[in-house]
């Protein structure tokens, strides 16, 4: 990487067929690291040869690995849950997150990939990067330092709280850059014109961790800071990051990222919405493969203006974990995927959940391409007694009539 060139390196701007081609050439090493030495993994792959698994069709038979399924497996195997190729003492830093979910810092420099996405977002050599992600327990500040050190960026660690002496030493030290949330950036700037600091220093920023809105990305821009984000979690790292032309997010090299339909492994068509799957090539400590995340969004056709030639996705646009508990019982997105597996005449489904006269009242709504096939609801709603334990209403639409938001289960019933 050089500071006189656009992109990071070459590896952005290749053709998406090599791109594809060499990653699905290294995805067998990959498996064959998870199976010699994460006992989980193996598990979940079974059999199937390594060698075999050299397209996205033949990926997406393997079994998904879901985020929420982390906590469980680990107090069943601890620390890592069978997933990991390596003990404690073999890695560089090990993490606790809410849950609690332990995650581990492998041997890479920039193991989680942030400074690519640095790099997209403006940092260059030689800048003083102000970081105010936390640097204990959880792995963001540790992630983001590790980014800017490969970058050739010097770090401030201020992490969290103390806005007063946070909005201080931003004056003192006059940094180019900020990483953090943009709330806290936001509380930041206010506190640094309570106290009458200069924070004009700051010209640009990397986000993550939540959402930012338009109105508050425009605030930024109006007090002259660049802001671009980052879709990154804990287990992965970076997933996808922002580039200039901010028209989605380009995906990390290093890693396969799959849109599936909620509670399936089962790819959507480009530009529906799903939830986040991803496979990573990046840390061979911890092969995370098929990982769902928990996460929903879609594919963006074609490439960015930037020229960097990725995959888009639109960016984070909710959660997929969508169960509700009705009469009693739980009703899962996997079991409306089994239901729908039963109809091939269903195109994709989506059950809405509703109180009437105080009970609980199911509908499965339908799209088909025969919205007045005879039988298929009276099908349906058998399939539905058999696989829910409950009963339930099935409305039949034309194609297209479902929103395009991912849900696969929607809770209408009043708070």
């Amino acid at each position: 990487m050089r500071d006189d060139i656009e992109y990071y390196d070459f590896l952005e701007t290749r053709d998406p067929l090599v791109r594809e081609a060499e990653l699905f050439a290294r995805l067998p090493e990959q498996i064959e690291t998870a199976r010699r030495g994460a006992p989980e993994l193996a598990r979940i792959l079974g059999d199937v040869p390594s060698a075999e698994i050299a397209s996205r069709v033949a990926l997406a038979r393997l079994p998904v690995l879901r985020k929420s399924d982390l906590a469980e497996l680990q107090k069943r195997s601890p620390p890592f849950g069978g997933l990991a190729t390596v003990s404690p003492g073999q890695t560089v830093h090990v993490f606790a997150s809410p849950g609690p979910i332990y995650e581990l810092e492998g041997r890479e420099p920039d193991f989680a990939g942030l400074a690519r996405a640095l790099f997209a977002a403006g940092f260059r050599r030689g800048d003083l990067l102000y970081n105010t992600f936390s640097y204990h327990f959880t792995p963001a500040g540790l992630m983001f330092e590790a980014g800017a050190r490969a970058l050739g960026c010097a770090v401030f660690p201020a992490g969290v709280g103390q806005t007063e002496l946070q909005a201080e030493t931003i004056a003192d030290l006059r940094p180019l850059g900020y990483v953090g949330t943009p709330s806290f950036l936001k509380i930041v700037l206010e506190k640094g014109r309570e106290l009458g600091s200069d924070h004009s220093s700051l010209k640009k920023a990397l986000v993550s961790g939540e959402a930012l809105p338009a109105s508050l990305r425009a605030a930024f821009e109006e007090q002259g800071i660049h802001v671009s984000q980052a879709y990154m979690t804990a287990d992965l790292g970076v997933i996808a990051y922002e580039s200039e032309a901010r028209e989605g997010l380009i995906v990390n090299e290093g890693i396969l990222v799959e849109i599936v339909r909620p509670g399936t492994g089962d790819p959507v068509p480009e530009g529906e919405v799903g939830e986040v799957v991803v496979t990573s090539l990046r840390v061979p400590e911890y092969p995370l493969l098929r990982f769902a995340t928990g996460d929903l969004s879609a594919v963006l056709p074609g490439t960015s203006p930037c020229g960097r030639t990725n995959m888009r996705i639109r960016g984070w646009l909710g959660r997929a974990d969508q169960s509700a508990k009705v009469r009693g019982l739980f009703v899962h997105p996997s079991l409306i995927a089994r239901i729908v597996r039963r109809h091939p005449e269903i195109l994709r489904a989506r059950l809405v959940v509703r109180r009437e006269d105080d009970e609980d009242q199911m509908t499965l709504r339908c799209e088909t391409g025969s919205p007045s096939a005879e039988g298929l609801a009276r099908d349906v709603a058998g399939s539905i007694r058999e696989v829910c334990k409950l009963r339930g209403e099935v409305e039949l639409l034309p194609a297209g009539s479902l929103p395009n938001d991912g849900k696969v289960i929607e809770d209408a019933r009043p708070v």
